[in-house]
């Protein structure tokens, strides 16, 4: 199916596409090999971004899809760069706040709070030196890019980036 839609966006005079949100990555690689015109993913334009800020181990924070998926990890190790993410109860505390709250449009002060506890756990603990929003509602509840002492990577904002590079090359 999106393939198909690729397809009439390349008859339509598209020429790249882009997936936006992190989830539907999972399937990226496929898709990027089956489209008719080039895709830019957010996984490698944040890769990219944390390679500039010179991280080799950063946090992966998102929906329970994303941060069970291999995409982010794979794409990553190959630019020498380890991405960790919260134990699976937190795991499933992100995910429950992500998906009944941050998609509905409530941003809870204690869920901030519970966010920002689990950034500062992986920041000890797993030694992270930064920490990939892999969400596109997380910058709106973790605003500030350098909560916790650490760099937050926004990949909406990353990938909008690279996005207008594109489109004015």
């Amino acid at each position: 199916m999106l393939v198909d839609e690729l397809g009439k966006l390349a008859r339509a005079g598209a020429e790249f596409g882009v997936l936006s949100s992190n989830t539907p990555h999972i399937v990226f690689d496929e898709l990027n090999r089956l489209s008719p015109i080039p895709l830019i993913s957010t996984v490698s334009t944040t890769c990219d971004a944390a390679q500039s800020l010179g991280l080799k181990k950063v946090g992966l924070i998102g929906s329970g899809f994303t941060m069970r998926a291999r995409f982010y990890p794979e794409a990553f190790a190959k630019a020498g760069i380890a991405v960790v993410v919260p134990g699976s109860d937190e795991q499933r505390y992100i995910h429950d706040k992500y998906m009944n709250e941050l998609v509905k449009g409530t941003f809870l002060p204690e869920t901030r709070a519970g966010l920002l506890n689990i950034v500062e756990r992986l920041r000890q603990e797993q030694e992270i030196q930064g920490l990939i929003l892999g969400g596109t509602e997380l910058p709106l509840i973790l605003r500030d890019a350098r909560d916790g002492g650490i760099p937050f990577l926004d990949t909406t904002r990353i990938h909008v980036k690279a996005v207008v590079k594109e489109l004015l090359s």
